[in-house]
């Protein structure tokens, strides 16, 4: 059995939560970068991130760092994969764990932006100089959220409260750069019965597209059920 005086001599190790973070304009699905780094280059660009609190666990400080960063609580967050390797950071042996998280554009605060020197990047315009190992993180997470998109109901995460059947498509169309059948899609979606049909139609549509919601009560139930709301997709 270990004693105190053995943990003592064992090497300590920073811990960090680095975030990446997904949002969804309309068009396009785009992550959240800022200016950071050890003597960073005009051009460098990282995750948003910080470190494990002493009295935190792992889920507990990667909730408070987002909310510190983007304004938001009670998000879709998700724990994604640890990232180890000795030379990773080149200032001291750090562990980072990677979350990816999935907000409303329209709910975040801008003014943290201008902070943290923040800006939305599409997915498929990434910049060319990402921190350390930070490339590596957002490839994996766009990998995890086309999987789990494709079988369970997680786009909704990153749309409005009302939204027309051809804004739905156009996120998945976002999340798997790829165009789907209008028919074959809109009859996918409406079979799952997770979408309540509004009254109100989008005003800025030409033909007046009807507005829906999501179900949540369906939707809790089946968050984690295999829909396959994308049949054959491309990871």
């Amino acid at each position: 059995m270990l004693d105190k005086v053995t943990y003592s001599k064992q090497p300590k190790c920073l811990v960090a939560l680095d975030s990446i973070i997904f949002g969804f304009d309309g068009n396009l699905l785009k992550i959240l970068l800022v200016k950071r780094g050890p003597n960073p280059t005009p051009n460098t660009w990282s995750l948003m991130g910080g470190w494990l609190a002493p009295k935190e666990n792992l889920e507990q400080s990667a909730e408070r760092i987002l909310f510190e960063l983007t304004g938001l609580k009670e998000v879709y967050l998700e724990q994604l994969y640890t990232f180890g390797d000795i030379n990773r950071d080149p200032i001291d042996r750090t562990v980072s764990v990677a979350y990816f998280a999935l907000i409303n554009i329209e709910h975040y605060d801008s003014k943290i932006s201008q902070v943290h020197y923040a800006h939305w990047f599409p997915v498929s315009k990434m910049p060319d100089e990402i921190l350390f190992d930070h490339r590596q993180m957002i490839d994996l997470a766009i990998q995890k959220l086309r999987y789990k998109a494709a079988l369970h109901p997680l786009g909704f995460e990153l749309l409005p409260e009302k939204f027309t059947i051809p804004q739905l498509q156009k996120l998945y169309e976002a999340i798997f750069q790829t165009t789907f059948d209008k028919r074959n899609f809109s009859r996918k979606i409406l079979s799952t019965h997770l979408l309540i049909k509004l009254k109100e139609k989008q005003k800025s549509s030409k033909k007046g597209a009807y507005l829906y919601q999501v179900n949540e009560e369906k939707y809790k139930t089946f968050s984690n059920s295999f829909l396959n709301f994308v049949s054959n997709p491309e990871f």
